[in-house]
């Protein structure tokens, strides 16, 4: 066999290793993503006729985007399925609520709504991001501004600017550059300081060793939040969707929050708490029932 051929051999063994790898890694999305929860409006929620609904995004991504485009398909990281919504996708489910016509409301008028137990009439939603991802401020917050639509960004206070579990933070000056332009249509919570991390598959923030540095890591979260915008939040997002009760009772018994927001998936109606505020993780799989919802 000549040099020449060998690596024309070489070569073909190459293209065919590479593409067994890929459709290797194609099937395994596929089964991933099929098999995963599919985060849909509970069958006994979908009968409440009066509530709030209360989004729950994080990342908006550009889908003309190549590198999007090809990650997506390569990969079964959570973080790149389940917590990821394309503009495209994004424009067309603030689109449905405009021509609606769901009243979409703050956080606050959500707690004033629900101030000495009145009940809900109407069907409302309020939109919240978590983490404040760069694609947020670039892509989801030009289209919300178009329908002037109030929306609630919990920011990771200690790491805003890094780069963080598939995703790039905003900068403190990227977020306080959007929150001035908002004229009030953005409102700012805690999602921790510096405790959005996991140990052994465990948020950090639920381990009882760490329950001490929990209570001063809220404390500096709200500090920061100060001192970057003159005043502290009533708002504390759960990283991970929620905590134990020795963390909850810990926020509970904060004197200045009004709201902690949960994954908890469901409705926000007049016998909720919102010191345990359930919120709906927008997917693909679960928008259906989210719209069918705000239609009926």
């Amino acid at each position: 066999m000549t040099k020449t051929m060998r690596k024309w051999l070489l070569g073909l063994m190459i293209v065919v290793f590479i593409g067994l790898i890929a459709v290797n890694v194609r099937k395994s999305t596929k089964f991933e993503v099929g098999t995963r929860e599919n985060y849909a409006l509970a069958s006994s929620d979908a009968k409440i006729k009066n509530g709030i609904m209360v989004f729950c995004y994080h990342r908006i991504l550009n889908d003309d985007d190549p590198m999007v485009k090809s990650v997506e398909a390569l990969t079964p990281n959570n973080q790149l399925h389940v917590y990821n919504v394309n503009v495209s996708a994004f424009k067309k489910q603030m689109l449905f609520l405009h021509q609606h016509h769901i009243k979409i409301i703050s956080t606050t008028e959500m707690i004033n709504m629900l101030k000495n137990n009145r009940p809900i009439h109407g069907k409302y939603v309020v939109l919240t991001f978590d983490d404040i991802d760069r694609t947020m401020a670039e892509n989801a917050a030009p289209v919300m501004k178009q329908y002037h639509y109030p929306f609630t960004a919990s920011i990771i206070t200690g790491s805003t600017g890094q780069y963080i579990g598939g995703e790039q933070l905003a900068t403190w000056s990227q977020i306080m550059k959007l929150y001035r332009s908002e004229d009030h249509e953005m409102e700012l919570g805690v999602h921790t300081n510096d405790m959005h991390y996991l140990v052994k598959g465990t948020p950090a923030f639920n381990l009882k060793r760490n329950y001490p540095k929990f209570t001063r890591d809220y404390a500096a979260s709200q500090k920061v939040m100060k001192e970057k915008t003159g005043h502290t939040t009533p708002i504390f997002t759960y990283p991970y969707g929620s905590g134990t009760p020795l963390v909850q009772n810990f926020l509970v018994h904060q004197p200045r929050l009004q709201v902690i927001y949960t994954l908890n998936n469901g409705i926000v109606t007049s016998e909720n708490s919102l010191k345990l505020a359930p919120r709906m993780i927008i997917t693909q799989n679960s928008w259906p029932s989210i719209a069918s919802w705000l239609e009926k």
